[in-house]
This record gives C-alpha cells, structure tokens and sequence, in this order.
C-alpha cells in the first residue's frame, strides 16, 4: 500500500473556493480502481492549508490518478486559487 500525504496551499482569500474545488475531487477519486481512500483535512492552525490523506494500493495506481481527467482539468484551473503546486509525501506502510 502506497500513503501520500498531499499539501496543498489555496491564495489568501480564496480558502473557501479552493475547498469547494478540492472537495469536488473526491467522488471521481474513491471510484477509481486502486484507491483505498482519499480523504481532505484543513489545517486548523492555518486556514489556506490543506491536506489530502491518500492510500492507494500500488504506484501504479497512483500514476493512474495523476493523469485522470478529473484531475488533469483540476490542474488547468487551480492556479486561479491556490498559490503553487501541492507538496507531495510518498510512504510505504510497514
């Protein structure tokens, strides 16, 4: 089982537009083959802040989700509300 743990940093002032779109990611994601789970969390400390915590059950699965549709337009647009690409942390369960 493959963990990423995914950061992603929305503008200032555009927290709530940025929640809205990073939670419209999820339905397409937990239908796709492999993912084990997919879920957002904010940062309570700070608010433009937030965290996907991801299992999938191989890379290959996770290189899959990357180039998804969903998520390819995702990336076309979220310029427009996040400040950069999201920082990704790859771990393997023990």
């Amino acid at each position: 089982m493959l963990t990423v743990i995914a950061k992603i940093t929305a503008q200032a002032g555009k927290e709530e537009i940025a929640k809205q779109a990073l939670l419209g990611l999820i339905p397409p994601t937990v239908a796709e083959e492999g993912c084990i789970d997919y879920v957002l969390h904010q940062s309570n400390e700070d608010a433009p802040i937030f965290y996907f915590y991801e299992n999938w059950e191989s890379q290959e699965h996770l290189d899959k989700h990357l180039a998804n549709t969903h998520l390819v337009e995702f990336g076309k647009t979220s310029g427009e509300f996040l400040a950069g690409p999201a920082e990704l942390i790859l771990a393997t369960k023990l």
